[in-house]
């Protein structure tokens, strides 16, 4: 089987950005009151991954937690899935109550080897669009890795030091109620972000794994608290390393001299970067 042939593959899906996926995400992160917003409010940018939830039948599940491959992704053999990183054009704002419908198509996959082993990349573009218009409100790039399993022979890729000093400061606590919360709210099956058991022993991690959208969410949550009044055009995070529950980890921002662009960044308890990010501002 020929995973390029998934390139080009496409999905549509519509759905209605309600109010309770709002208010559930505003508690989530200690954004209070945590009241169900009007209809007509301005979705916070990322909050879009509140829908077009993943609704896959219990059957249809694998052993990971995700969907079983080989349907509108390709059926990948290699174990570990990750999010790798995002971009977003953002065109047109999208407000609570909008009728929203996204096309997904697959534009890239790409095969690799790197320290850690045998690499397969696939890069997803969603164009969402609002209230039946044509024009495309959000365009997202959406970037996933797969990895083989651990080996005890592993090259781990030196860390890089994230920046000591930001203009802005958030410290976060990963706790593994706070995983299980954005997981439901996300619909997320994925057993590295709530089933210790199977994140240690199967995936041969050392704790929960801190959700990448959630992290770049926390990131966008920093921005708008700081400056509410910006409005962001674009914005694109990288995963770098990961985050885990065991510890705290902080996301910081920096703005540049003009104040135009945003770097974003989470740093880890031992001070590694752990995600990297900037913000365009319009």
């Amino acid at each position: 089987m020929n995973l390029q042939d998934w390139i080009g593959r496409s999905e549509t899906v519509e759905d209605i950005a309600t109010a309770a996926p709002c208010a559930a995400l505003s508690a989530t992160l200690d954004k209070m009151p945590a009241d169900r917003p009007a209809s007509g409010a301005p979705l916070p940018r990322l909050w879009h991954w509140l829908y077009f939830l993943p609704v896959v039948s219990q059957s249809d599940i694998g052993p990971d937690g995700h969907a079983k491959r080989g349907g509108f992704m390709p059926p990948v053999a290699l174990p570990r899935r990750m999010w790798a990183g995002s971009d977003f054009a953002f065109h047109e704002q999208l407000r609570v109550g909008d009728a929203l419908h996204r096309t997904s198509t697959i534009i890239e996959l790409k095969e690799k080897t790197g320290r850690t082993g045998d690499l397969i990349f696939v890069k997803v573009r969603h164009e969402i669009r609002r209230n039946g218009s044509a024009r495309v409100a959000l365009t997202e790039h959406h970037n996933i890795v797969y990895r083989a399993a651990p080996a005890p022979d592993d090259i781990t890729p030196p860390p890089q030091t994230a920046p000591l000093e930001s203009a802005w400061e958030r410290g976060i606590v990963p706790s593994d109620v706070l995983l299980f919360r954005y997981s439901a709210l996300t619909f997320n099956g994925h057993r590295i972000h709530y089933d210790r058991k199977y994140a240690t022993e199967v995936e041969g991690y050392p704790g929960l794994v801190v959700h990448g959208p959630l992290i770049a969410t926390l990131l966008m949550d920093l921005l708008r608290c700081q400056r509410p009044e910006a409005q962001v055009a674009r914005f694109e995070f990288k995963a770098v390393r990961p985050s885990f529950d065991i510890h705290p980890f902080s996301v910081h921002g920096q703005p540049s001299p003009n104040g135009k662009t945003i770097r974003l960044w989470s740093r880890d308890h031992d001070g590694y970067l752990t995600m990297d990010a900037s913000a365009t501002l319009t």
